[in-house]
């Protein structure tokens, strides 16, 4: 069973940045593709970004393009969101995801593993 651990999240000013971890154990993590969610408050949950089992390849939300950016080290069995110039809309509780395979969608349905979820605040 692939247990997924989130941490780096906290406040952040608008114009700083966030660097945010995803841990993974308990399956092969470079079998593994990996994605971030979001959820703001009072939202539905939203795709931010994924990344394929290698990390030669990466998706990412239209709106966010440019912002942030999803990279993997599997030598550390961990992925990470660096967020830059984040906005007080990148408000949202930040959920690591990961399915096996070599897809790496935007549909949280094709991710049977969660992590508990890390807080982002960003204050203007």
């Amino acid at each position: 069973q692939v247990q997924l651990v989130e941490s780096g999240g906290g406040s952040v000013q608008v114009g700083g940045s966030l660097r945010l971890s995803c841990a993974a154990s308990g399956g092969s993590f470079s079998y593994l593709s990996m994605a971030w969610f979001r959820q703001p408050p009072g939202k539905e949950r939203e795709f931010v970004s994924a990344i394929n089992r290698s990390g030669g390849d990466t998706n990412y939300a239209d709106s966010l393009k440019g912002r942030f950016t999803i990279s993997r080290d599997n030598a550390k069995n961990t992925v990470y969101l660096q967020m830059n110039s984040p906005k007080p809309e990148d408000t949202a509780v930040y959920y690591c995801a990961a399915r096996a395979g070599w897809l790496y969608g935007s549909d949280g349905k094709q991710y049977p593993y969660w992590g508990q979820g890390t807080q982002v605040t960003v204050s203007s």
